[in-house]
């Protein structure tokens, strides 16, 4: 099955059920290492709204918050190399426990960027949550504490990722082809 959005052709590459199932496994693993944690999940946006919602329908975990910031990097399909931040965090951080929930995690500059930032707000422990890795794409020394899928350095759309603003309504995962 394949998908035109502007000028490219994506092709289906990882049906919504294994997604599902992933989610489900990174949910449980959280549930037992977050307990009596407090935790705040920190859903980057746009991208990762989708993962978010899945994810935390899967979290029993008491006294767990989450709230939203929203950073890119992205101009198109390229990196641009720097970290924008567009809206801003207001909880306060100092003793939390914080799970970064990212769609995909590719050079690691915007995660770099964002443990950077919200280590200076004190918290007792930042975790990242990536539903997809790319280890190819890796520039920045990062530790990924819960990797739903590792996939190749390929572009991809649906399940919150988008090529210029489509595709993320897809809840499967599409790789560009080769035309």
């Amino acid at each position: 099955m394949s998908i035109k959005l502007h000028d490219r052709t994506f092709e289906l590459s990882i049906p919504a059920a294994d997604i599902d199932k992933v989610i489900a496994e990174m949910g449980a693993r959280m549930n037992k290492d977050l307990e009596g944690k407090n935790p705040l999940f920190l859903c980057v946006l746009n991208g990762s709204f989708m993962f978010a919602s899945d994810l935390m329908k899967e979290i029993t975990v008491q006294g767990t918050e989450i709230s939203f910031v929203k950073l890119t990097s992205y101009a198109g399909t390229e990196s641009v190399g720097t970290v924008r931040e567009l809206i801003g965090l207001t909880e306060n951080l100092e003793g939390r426990t914080v799970v970064i929930l990212e769609d995909i995690v590719d050079t690691g500059i915007t995660m770099h960027s964002t443990k950077a930032t919200l280590s200076k707000m004190n918290p007792d422990q930042i975790l990242i949550a990536s539903l997809f890795f790319k280890p190819e794409s890796l520039q920045r020394e990062l530790t990924i504490d819960y990797i739903g899928m590792e996939i190749p350095n390929d572009f991809i759309v649906g399940r919150g990722l988008d090529y210029d603003g489509l595709g993320r309504n897809y809840p499967d995962l599409y790789t560009v082809s080769e035309d």
